[in-house]
């Protein structure tokens, strides 16, 4: 089940985004120990302000993703998918393609594109997002750096038609 998260759920959602930035700090841009220190009112807060999914199996939050959209007055027809994370074994279920899919359904109504950046290494994510329709349109070189090494990073995109279904580019 995916549903949109609120400050209730914030207790798991922090705990799943610590696991998340511990076990892959090169896929964030923020770190494990920016976050940990930070109390459940800003987690509380992320959530009322922000529109984070979560995937739930068995009672469990097993997956996030979240959406924001840009805010300036030129940019607010784009919004991007951000703080994607399955855990191992909810991952090969098909919770990743639900979760992207819940993303993209909920900027289909309030955007025009929908953007993303996902570590160039990371071959399973960008099958995932290829397979839900966004196209590469670019890459950042060096982009991340976690203990001394860089990470490129891959810019993709989905659009959308007036409709809010999905336009090839």
């Amino acid at each position: 089940m995916i549903k949109l998260l609120t400050p209730a759920d914030a207790t798991l959602y922090r705990a799943i985004r610590l696991e998340a930035l511990a076990t892959h700090p090169e896929a964030f841009t923020s770190t494990f120990e920016r976050e940990q220190e930070k109390p459940l009112a800003w987690f509380e807060e992320r959530l009322a302000t922000s529109d984070v999914f979560g995937a739930f199996g068995a009672d469990e939050l097993v997956g996030i993703a979240g959406f924001r959209r840009e805010d300036g007055a030129k940019t607010a027809h784009k919004a991007v998918l951000w703080g994607m994370y399955v855990r191992p074994g909810a991952r090969k279920s098909g919770t990743g393609r639900l979760l992207v899919d819940a993303v993209a359904a909920h900027a289909a109504q309030r955007v025009e594109q929908l953007h993303l950046v996902v570590v160039s290494e990371n071959q399973a994510a960008l099958r995932l997002y290829a397979a839900a329709g966004f196209v590469e349109y670019g890459r950042s070189v060096k982009a991340l750096k976690h203990d001394g090494r860089y990470y490129d990073e891959t810019l993709m995109s989905l659009f959308f038609d007036e409709s809010g279904a999905m336009q090839p580019r």
